[in-house]
C-alpha cells in the first residue's frame, strides 16, 4: 500500500536526522557506531521506495528506476561511501514525497466535490416530510430544499424562487436565478428561497456524480506519451545496468581506473542515468491539468483527449442547445384543415409531442399546454424519426409532426407559405415544424431560439486559431442559415439526419483532419462517437454524455477554448520536462566519465532535476 505524502515526508525527515547524526559522529568522534545511524537512515528513508520498486517489478515482471536507486545506494555503501549512499536515499525519499503530494493534490478537488454532495434529502411524502438517504432518491420523487442547503439531486423546480450557486460544478463565481420549471443540479447551493423539486435522475446518473466518475477514470488512464515512456523505461533500465557492469569490468581490468574507482563510477552512473525525471515528465503534469479542467467544469474521460484536443482543426457544432440557448419558443402557430377544427387538432399534437424529448417538442408543449389541457388522445404506431420528427396514429388518422421532409412539403410550397408571413414573423422564426393529417397539410409552428453570446465569441476565437467551424443541424435551410449567419460559422449543413452528420465528419477525417463534434442530443450521439473528440453539453441527453469524450458541465462553449489552451500548455510543459530531463542525464553522464562528478553531486543533479520536473508540472494547477 502506498504511503501518503505526509508519512513519506516524515520518514524522509527522520532519515535526514539520522544522516546528520551519523555525519557528526564520523567527523568529530572516532566512534564506529556512525555506520549504525547510516543503516537506520537507509532503512527509514528507503523503505517506501524499496517496497514500491519490488512490488511493481514483480507485478510488471520488469525492472524499474526504484531498483536502480536501491542498487546504487547499496553499491555506494559497499565501498565505504555511506554518506553518499544515504544522501541518495534521502533525496530520493523527498522526491517520492513530492510526487505523492502531486497525486494527492490532483485528487483533492475530487474529494472536495464529493464532500459537497448532501448525504440526506427531505422527501415530501403526502403531507409529511421525511429525511432519507440522498442515494435512495429516484425520478419522480418530490424533495424540499431550504435556503443555505445544497441540492441533493438533479431535478426540475416545481415551486419556489431562489438564487443557486453552481460554482462547485462550473468553476465560475456568481449565482443563477431559479424559478418554477428551472433545471437544478445536485451539489449546487440554494442560497435564498425555499424550493420544491421534482427529481429527474438517480444519483448515479447525476451531472455531479458523472464529474467524479469521469475525472477518476481519466486520472487512472495514462496518455500515449506516458505509455511510450513506460515502455522505454523497462528497456532503458536494463541498458543502464549493463553499462554499470561494463563500467566496473572494463576500466578496472584494463588498468584505466582502479576497481574501487570503477565501482564508484558505476554507482554514480546508476544514479545519474536513472530516468526518474523522464518518467515524471508527463503524469504529474497531466493530473494537474485534469484537476484544473474539472474545477472549470470540463470533464475529460481520458487524459488522451486532453492531450489530443489541441490538434483539432475542424470543429462541428449541433445547433439547438449547443450554439443556441436550447430554449426555443413558438412565435406563431397556424392550424387549418378542411375537416377538423383547431380544438380537435391541438390535443392530438400535444399527445404526440408529450412523448418526445426534443427541445422543439418542449416548445410546442409549452405553447399548447392550456389549449389542450384535460383532453385525452389515444395514440398507436408511435415512431420518433431522429432528425426529422414524430409519426403517430390517432383515431385512425396518421399524423406527422416535424420537418418539411417528414411532412412531404416541397420547397416551392414552403416558399409560398413563407411569403405570406409578415417581416416580423419571418425575422423571429428560425425553424418551422409542420403538421399533417393523412398527408394533408394541417398547420405549422414557427419557432425561434436565441444564439448564445458565448457561442459567437467562441467561434470567432476558434477561427483565429485557424480552425474550420461547421454547423450540422436537422433544421431547414432557412433556419440553419439564419443561425449560421448570427453565429458566424464557416459552413452550414442543414436537413442533416444523424447519418449525414456522421458522413460529413468522415469526409473531413478522410482528408486527415482532426475533427471534434459538439452536441447535446440523442441524434448527435453517432457523430460524437465518430469524431476524433466528441464533446457533449452537460445539460444534454444521457446518450450524448455517455458517447462523448469530453463533457462541458455548463453549456458554455468558451470552455472549449480553455480546454484547448490548457492542452497546449500541457504539451509545452511535457516537452520542456522531457528535453530538460534528457539534457541533465547527458550532462551528468559526461561529467562522470571525466571523473569530475562526485556521487553527492550526481544525487543532487539527478534528484534535483526530478523535483524541478514535478514542480514544473504542478504549474498546470493554476
Amino acid at each position: 500500500m502506498e504511503l501518503s505524502a505526509r508519512v513519506q515526508l516524515i520518514l524522509a525527515t527522520t532519515s535526514g536526522a539520522f544522516i546528520l547524526a551519523a555525519w557528526l559522529m564520523e567527523t568529530y568522534s572516532e566512534s564506529p557506531y556512525y555506520v549504525l545511524f547510516y543503516i537506520l537512515a537507509f532503512l527509514i528513508g528507503g523503505y517506501s521506495k524499496a517496497v514500491e520498486g519490488v512490488q511493481q517489478s514483480l507485478e510488471d515482471k520488469r525492472l524499474n528506476v526504484e531498483l536502480l536507486m536501491m542498487i546504487a545506494a547499496i553499491g555506494s555503501a559497499s565501498i565505504g561511501y555511506w554518506g553518499e549512499g544515504a544522501a541518495l536515499i534521502l533525496i530520493f525519499a523527498f522526491s517520492g514525497a513530492l510526487e505523492m503530494y502531486t497525486l494527492q493534490k490532483s485528487d483533492r478537488d475530487i474529494k472536495a466535490l464529493v464532500s459537497l454532495q448532501p448525504e440526506e434529502a427531505l422527501l415530501i411524502s403526502g403531507t409529511k416530510e421525511i429525511k432519507v438517504d440522498a442515494w435512495t432518491l429516484k425520478p419522480g420523487d418530490m424533495i424540499k430544499v431550504r435556503p443555505g442547503e445544497r441540492i441533493p439531486a438533479d431535478g426540475i423546480v416545481q415551486m419556489g424562487t431562489s438564487f443557486v450557486n453552481e460554482s462547485a460544478l462550473t468553476g465560475e463565481s456568481g449565482v443563477k436565478e431559479i424559478k418554477p420549471e428551472s433545471r437544478v443540479l445536485a451539489g449546487t447551493l440554494n442560497q435564498s428561497g425555499l424550493l420544491e423539486i421534482n427529481v429527474t435522475k438517480y444519483m448515479k446518473d447525476s451531472v455531479f456524480q458523472r464529474m467524479i466518475d469521469l475525472v477518476n477514470k481519466a486520472q487512472n488512464e495514462a496518455p500515449p506519451v506516458q505509455r511510450k515512456i513506460d515502455e522505454f523505461e523497462a528497456k532503458y533500465v536494463l541498458f543502464v545496468l549493463l553499462a554499470a557492469a561494463l563500467t566496473v569490468i572494463v576500466p578496472g581490468s584494463t588498468g584505466f581506473w582502479s576497481y574501487t574507482e570503477s565501482l564508484y563510477r558505476a554507482c554514480v552512473l546508476l544514479v545519474v542515468a536513472s530516468p526518474c525525471a523522464l518518467v515524471a515528465s508527463t503524469m504529474p503534469a497531466l493530473l494537474a491539468s485534469l484537476s484544473n479542467a474539472a474545477k472549470q467544469g470540463i470533464l475529460f474521460k481520458s487524459g488522451i483527449y486532453l492531450e489530443k484536443i489541441k490538434s483539432v482543426n475542424v470543429m462541428a457544432f449541433d445547433k439547438t442547445g449547443t450554439l443556441t440557448e436550447g430554449n426555443p419558443t413558438v412565435k406563431t402557430a397556424v392550424m387549418r384543415h378542411p375537416s377538423f377544427k383547431e380544438e380537435d387538432i391541438l390535443p392530438v399534437i400535444y399527445a404526440i409531442e408529450k412523448n418526445s424529448t426534443h427541445p422543439l417538442a418542449k416548445a410546442i408543449l409549452a405553447n399548447l399546454e392550456l389549449k389542450a389541457e384535460g383532453k385525452t388522445v389515444e395514440l398507436t404506431d408511435y415512431e420518433d424519426v431522429p432528425g426529422m420528427g414524430v409519426k403517430a396514429t390517432a383515431n385512425g388518422i396518421r399524423w406527422n409532426v416535424g420537418s418539411r421532409e417528414l411532412a412531404g412539403i416541397t420547397e416551392r410550397e414552403e416558399r409560398k407559405m413563407l411569403s405570406c408571413l409578415s417581416s416580423e414573423e419571418e425575422e423571429k422564426a428560425q425553424t418551422i415544424v409542420y403538421v399533417t393529417a393523412d398527408d394533408v397539410m394541417t398547420g405549422y409552428f414557427l419557432i425561434g431560439d436565441s444564439v448564445r453570446d458565448e457561442s459567437v465569441e467562441a467561434i470567432q476565437a476558434l477561427q483565429q486559431k485557424q480552425i474550420l467551424t461547421l454547423m450540422l443541424t436537422g433544421d431547414t435551410k432557412r433556419g440553419a442559415e439564419e443561425v449560421g449567419k448570427i453565429a458566424k460559422v464557416d459552413e452550414v449543413g442543414y436537413s442533416c439526419m444523424p447519418e449525414d452528420k456522421v458522413n460529413t465528419l468522415k469526409k473531413w477525417k478522410d482528408k486527415h483532419a482532426v475533427v471534434a463534434m459538439i452536441g447535446d442530443g440523442v441524434n448527435d450521439a453517432p457523430a460524437l462517437a465518430v469524431a476524433d473528440i466528441g464533446v457533449a453539453m452537460g445539460m444534454g441527453s444521457d446518450a450524448a454524455i455517455e458517447t462523448a469524450d469530453v463533457v462541458l458541465v455548463k453549456n458554455d462553449l468558451s470552455k472549449l477554448l480553455y480546454a484547448m489552451n490548457l492542452s497546449e500548455r500541457l504539451s509545452k510543459i511535457v516537452r520542456q520536462n522531457i528535453v530538460f530531463s534528457l539534457s541533465v542525464i547527458i550532462l551528468l553522464l559526461g561529467a562522470n566519465f571525466f571523473q569530475v562528478l562526485t556521487l553527492p553531486l550526481g544525487v543532487v543533479g539527478h534528484e534535483g532535476s526530478t523535483i524541478l520536473v514535478i514542480l514544473n508540472g504542478l504549474r498546470l494547477l493554476r
